[in-house]
């Protein structure tokens, strides 16, 4: 092994604004996601969709697309063996539709041809029967009584029902000074990722295997629904993991196109290549679901919150997909922001003939953390109270437990409300021009589920990492980096331990044939958890070459000082290089691999009712923001002119790439609050391109000023915790609250559109003009 020059070490690998590793091949085009990836020779797939939002399958022939030239492959619901679903107990989707279809869109056969013409020919050539049932696109019309059913074994088209009650909800609001009462609405989402969705899969017929490479943010769940759905062992799969252009929550579950692409290259017996339209990701759908919101908030006059009830209906869609854990999520975290007297929760997943919802960025919990803080500014009010003041005097202290059993363990809302308070000036907003308006919310969120999805009993997250003779580290992990940046988290905190600079270090992310076994990139798990295990696998590095070390030196382990490229022996000048000590270490072993493993403690797991482990983290993230806003009354248009946001990560490995985060959740938010919505037409989505989409360009956001509190939470690697989910929660709520200051007018339905401002603004009038009139 040649040595290396010595170079001067920076200090920290953590706590430094590091660019990411991987930008540089993004920003020049050198990145490959799935789409780009070589496939000479693939075959083209194509997928055939109900135009029905709702029938029996009488009949699919497929007899004349196979006899034309050029296909090679068509298959239907009946070339899968089981249906596919990311909760175990909740699989009710078949990849291709079997017995019914439940949506406009819903995949029902495909095809494999050698170019696009062909393939769209033999799309054309199948003749489907259908026997249409009548089809339900709200959550009431789904629930009204002799409703045909979407699935035989759903009762009331529920996919789950949830009732909690936490302490005397009854006696809290009778000990209540001011109770109110509000409804909310909140419009389904699309997640607007960039990159289209695309799958390759290569079935290899004499070995009987699969490799499929995806947009996945999920390699080990989609590992597992193909084995699943192809009837296969599951070591005959490969998946692989390329770059992805964006998740947000979209590609947390295994998706129909993935199976579909994989059952093609089955059939056709070689390479095939699926990409998706615009329109088609829109109809994969996974987004935040259509919400009703119902609450009531019961307050002494010093601000305590007595009780607070809370009523959530979802439209989940057609399939089951997170749908159970969604409704959870939306109750569990009515806990653990604020101190509660007592907490009642109904809950109800309703299905419908729409594309199926699922995990959207801040998974669950965004929808009712409008309605609470919208009505915790009207409560301020009623008790003549400053926004500030009221949630100041609801704080909790860290550790706590919650009355859902949810454990917090470190909390710096205190100092988040402290600083955007300053940083917005909030106290001189008085002094602002008539029509802007400054509001402000608070916010929380999961570093990763305490229990994960499919309990095996493994560890929560693992990281290996292999020394060879070259002196470099390559970091294996499942662990897939969808844009967030845990590649270069994953690589700093390995340099922190081993003192050792980035470049020494080199990221290996999801390949099952590679890497170890993750749980997948969701409810911003990747920091904590994975971030946990590479700082036990870099510990244990060290300790291997610190005895390799401590044997040529001819010493013990506890007598060397390690600085990274050199170890010494303390009190003398004797020393080892890096490269030296690497050379002692693989004396009798070569190339040298550790693991460092990580699992949430029991404690952090929540309680033993039933749904008790969604919500439950080993570390809360904080949030509290302020937005301004200027309304114009005659057009309804809102111009978000600046927000303040403070996000308690815990510690910031890497503040550059974290403030980025915490910027794109609020943006995320701000496009919930004043513009994006799914609208269908008796099933048909209407905006399902980016035209209409309405989400933020670069005209509408504004300047995000973002403050990192670090609360160093005792469970988190070097003290970090989550980052990129929480501080959006927080955000509609703020710009609904300045608007509502500006107009003085709450507006309860999401998003606040330019036509819902004027429709409410003349509906006032209008109830003006008729107090008037009974007046005189």
């Amino acid at each position: 092994m040649k040595r290396d020059a010595p170079t001067l070490l920076r200090p920290h690998a953590i706590g430094v604004r590091t660019p990411l590793v991987d930008g540089i091949d993004k920003v020049t085009g050198r990145a490959k996601y799935t789409a780009d990836l070589p496939a000479q020779g693939a075959l083209v797939g194509l997928i055939g969709r109900s135009p029905v939002a709702h029938a029996r399958i009488v009949s699919v022939d497929t007899r004349r697309a196979r006899t034309l030239p050029g296909v090679r492959a068509v298959i239907t619901g009946e070339d899968f063996s089981a249906p596919y679903g990311v909760i175990p107990i909740a699989q009710n989707e078949w990849p291709l539709a079997r017995g019914k279809v439940r949506y406009r869109g819903e995949p029902l056969f495909a095809v494999a041809a050698d170019d696009e013409a062909s393939a769209r020919a033999a799309l054309a050539a199948v003749q489907v029967v259908y026997d249409e049932l009548p089809a339900y696109f709200s959550a009431a019309d789904a629930r009204a009584e002799g409703a045909v059913l979407l699935h035989d074994d759903k009762p009331g088209n529920l996919e789950r029902v949830v009732e909690q009650d936490f302490g005397d909800v009854d006696a809290g609001f009778a000990q209540a000074d001011v109770v109110l009462e509000r409804s909310f609405e909140c419009g389904e989402l699309a997640h607007g990722q960039i990159e289209l969705n695309a799958t390759l899969a290569q079935w290899e017929p004499e070995a009987q295997r699969l490799t499929v490479q995806s947009v996945t943010q999920v390699p080990y769940y989609l590992h597992m629904m193909l084995a699943q759905t192809l009837g296969l062992g599951e070591s005959q799969v490969r998946v692989v993991k390329p770059f992805v252009g964006g998740g947000f929550g979209h590609r947390v579950e295994s998706l129909n196109f993935e199976m579909v692409t994989a059952a093609l290259a089955r059939a056709a017996g070689g390479l095939v290549k699926l990409e998706l339209t615009r329109e088609e990701v829109f109809l994969t759908h996974r987004g935040r679901p259509h919400s009703e919101v119902k609450l009531k908030i019961g307050a002494r006059r010093n601000g305590d919150i007595t009780a607070l009830a809370a009523e959530v209906v979802q439209r989940g869609g057609a399939y089951a997909g997170y749908g159970l854990v969604t409704i959870l999520y939306a109750g569990s975290l009515l806990h653990a922001l604020y101190r509660v007297g007592a907490v009642r929760y109904r809950g109800w997943r309703v299905y419908a003939n729409l594309p199926p919802c699922g995990a959207m960025r801040g998974h669950g919990a965004v929808n009712v953390r409008f309605g609470i803080e919208s009505l915790l500014d009207d409560m301020a009010k009623q008790l003549g109270m400053d926004p500030f003041e009221l949630r100041r005097a609801n704080l909790i202290e860290a550790p706590y437990r919650t009355l859902n059993d949810l454990q917090v363990n470190s909390y710096g809302l205190p100092q988040c409300l402290d600083a955007v308070e300053k940083a917005s000036r909030w106290r001189e907003k008085h002094r602002l021009p008539m029509g802007t308006s400054l509001g402000m919310a608070c916010s929380h969120y999961v570093s990763g589920s305490a229990k994960p999805v499919h309990w095996t009993g493994e560890p929560h997250a693992v990281v290996n990492l292999k020394l060879d003779f070259d002196g470099s580290i390559t970091l294996l992990t499942g662990a897939s980096d969808i844009g967030q940046g845990s590649t270069t988290l994953l690589a700093q905190v390995v340099a922190e331990v081993l003192l050792l600079p980035l470049s020494r270090i080199r990221v290996v992310c999801a390949d099952s044939a590679l890497t170890p076994k993750d749980n997948g990139s969701y409810s911003s798990r990747v920091s904590f958890m994975v971030g946990n295990a590479a700082l036990r696998a870099a510990e244990a590095l060290k300790e291997v070459l610190l005895e390799a070390a401590a044997r040529k030196l001819q010493a013990q382990p506890a007598d060397l000082d390690w600085l990274g490229e050199c170890c010494v022996l303390t009190g003398t000048d004797r020393q080892l290089d890096f490269a030296q000590c690497v050379q002692a270490a693989l004396v009798d072993s070569g190339t040298i691999t550790v693991k460092g493993i990580w699992s949430t403690p029991p404690e952090t797991q929540g309680g033993r009712y039933r749904g008790a482990a969604v919500g439950s983290t080993a570390g809360f993230s904080y949030a509290a923001q302020v937005a301004q806003v200027r309304v114009d009354e005659a057009t309804g248009m809102v111009h978000v002119e600046k927000i303040w946001v403070a996000q308690d990560c815990g510690r910031a490995i890497n503040p550059l790439a974290l403030e980025g985060q915490v910027q794109g959740a609020v943006w995320m938010g701000m496009g919930q609050a004043l513009g994006e919505e799914n609208q269908y037409h008796e099933g048909l989505p209407l905006r399902a391109n980016f035209l209409d989409y309405r989400m933020p360009t670069i005209a509408d956001s504004p300047p995000v000023e973002v403050t990192l509190v670090e609360s160093m939470d005792p469970l988190g690697p070097f003290g970090a915790k989550e980052g990129s989910e929480g501080a959006l929660h927080g955000c509609p709520p703020a710009i609904a609250n300045a608007i509502a200051d500006a107009l003085g007018l709450r507006m309860d339905h999401l998003p606040i559109t330019p036509d819902r401002i004027v429709d409410a603004l003349q509906a006032r009038r209008r109830a003006l003009r008729r107090q008037a009139k009974e007046k005189t």
